[in-house]
């Protein structure tokens, strides 16, 4: 399965979100559609936007407002990672220098402020009250999940449960949100809009834990960015807390000092240590059973070709390299 054929059974709908993006990012100010599409069109999946418009296809929405919800969702994708980078000091994105690395932090904050106020004006525009709350919420549960790991940044005493609870606000909640509201626009039934809220939070879960692991195991030119980019910004991620209890006391020590330094001088001796405790092994067995929880809510949806590419999804969050 490529990453291709997930877009097949809705190119269409895809086509049009694209023109949707480029129609809200007019600006009566330049730097503002110029930032935008720069970071709009740096070759990211789009999997969020992706998910709304699967989500209301498979409960057999047969209107045109999945597109503006669609582009709703990749408009507060798009703003996270703005401030996110702002945020972390980062450089590189999917292989091309940040926008706060091209134009300044200044106004990579700024435009992120325009992209939320635009999503919002486009989503007063659909209409519909639950889904409005539902993208209302998560955005403000979004912004205390980086809150709560800026705080969290450099203190090798994160347990596994504190990780979990920061992806599941920072990641995790906007893939809820995108398969949630597809399924709320589409007036699904209870039980399907449930199964695609749930559906939507165990793959977010399992992107960012795969995500994490990349960190450790992949390379710069297959991930877009560079290696050991987590541990450089001191965030106690997954692989770590699982190889700071497996490890011997002087591994131990070593890894919590690059923690509280934010330091990647010893990066490729942590990964041996990773690697030797089976760490990276724990964190792919942990994004797996999310994706097998993920499959499981798919059987409140009746078999269809779009019901189909939400199963491949799963597929595609644990074999991805960037």
């Amino acid at each position: 399965m490529q990453a291709t054929d997930l877009y097949f059974s809705v190119k269409d709908d895809f086509k049009a979100v694209d023109a949707a993006i480029i129609e809200h990012l007019s600006s009566q100010v330049p730097l503002v559609e110029k930032i935008g599409q720069y970071i709009i069109q740096s070759g990211g999946k789009r999997l969020r936007p992706l998910l709304v418009l699967l989500a209301a296809r498979a409960c057999g929405y047969q209107q045109d407002q999945h597109i503006n919800l669609a582009t709703v969702v990749e408009f507060i994708h798009t703003a996270t990672l703005l401030h996110d980078d702002v945020v972390d000091t980062s450089d590189l994105r999917r292989g091309r220098p940040t926008a706060n690395n091209k134009w300044g932090n200044s106004s990579s904050v700024l435009v992120g402020d325009f992209l939320y106020s635009r999503a919002f004006q486009i989503l007063v525009s659909i209409g519909q009250v639950e889904v409005m709350s539902t993208l209302s919420n998560a955005t403000n549960i979004i912004a205390e999940g980086e809150v709560l790991q800026l705080l969290n940044a450099k203190n090798p005493d994160v347990s596994e449960a504190d990780y979990l609870h920061v992806i599941l606000g920072k990641t995790a909640m906007l893939f809820e949100a995108a398969s949630h509201t597809g399924a709320q626009l589409a007036n699904a039934s209870a039980e399907q809009e449930d199964a695609l809220r749930r559906f939507g939070r165990h793959l977010g879960i399992a992107f960012q834990l795969i995500d994490d692991l990349m960190d450790y195991a992949g390379n710069q030119a297959t991930m877009g960015k560079n290696v050991g980019d987590d541990l450089a910004e001191g965030k106690p991620t997954l692989p770590l807390i699982h190889a700071m209890t497996h490890a011997t006391d002087d591994e131990r020590k070593l890894i919590r000092k690059a923690i509280r330094q934010g330091s990647c001088e010893q990066i490729e001796e942590i990964q041996s240590i990773i690697s030797r405790c089976g760490s990276l092994d724990y964190t792919r067995k942990r994004a797996t059973q999310e994706t097998e929880d993920a499959l499981a809510c798919l059987s409140a949806l009746a078999d269809s070709e779009y019901k189909t590419s939400l199963t491949d999804l799963c597929t595609l969050a644990l074999a991805r390299q960037n």
